[in-house]
């Protein structure tokens, strides 16, 4: 048998309530971080799907990964009901795949996520697409970033003189 501790907020100990299930052999709780960390790992396998979040989740996200941190559940939202969750998402999306191909394989792989590993099932997956990668991005960011580094704004040519 499981004990919870008794909450001085009702609102939390309803919260917490509404997210467990009850057999006959005990009391499972699902956190909503599970839920939102299940859809987020299910949402980056599909092709097509370069980052979650929109801009300043990806930037503190970038953040987070130069200290080793990943944060699976950026950009996913869930409400989680007794046995129900529904999910919204936030991606960016690499050019040139489709993106309402892109949303639909998200949603499905969320659900199937969801419903396989979490047990519970989905009412709706929100798919936001906020922005489309173009490879070259990448490309133009690192030339700009050695341009940088050189300190005098050329090319990344010195000019070297001998007196």
């Amino acid at each position: 048998m499981t004990t919870q501790p008794h909450s001085k907020n009702p609102a939390a100990a309803n919260k917490a309530a509404a997210q467990q299930t009850a057999t006959g052999r005990g009391t499972t709780t699902v956190a909503d971080g599970v839920v939102a960390k299940a859809a987020g790992i299910a949402a980056q396998d599909i092709p097509g799907v370069y980052a979650l979040g929109g801009g300043a989740a990806r930037a503190l996200g970038s953040i987070r990964e130069a200290v080793g941190q990943k944060d699976l559940t950026q950009g996913v939202s869930v409400e989680v009901g007794q046995t129900q969750v529904a999910v919204d998402i936030t991606l960016v999306v690499e050019y040139p795949h489709p993106l309402q191909k892109v949303a639909d394989d998200v949603r499905d792989a969320i659900y199937s996520a969801v419903e396989d590993v979490v047990g519970m099932e989905v009412t709706e997956v929100n798919v936001s697409i906020t922005d489309i990668h173009i490879a070259s991005d990448d490309a133009d960011d690192k030339t700009s970033q050695g341009r940088r580094a050189d300190g005098d704004g050329q090319t990344g040519q010195r000019e070297s003189r001998v007196s």
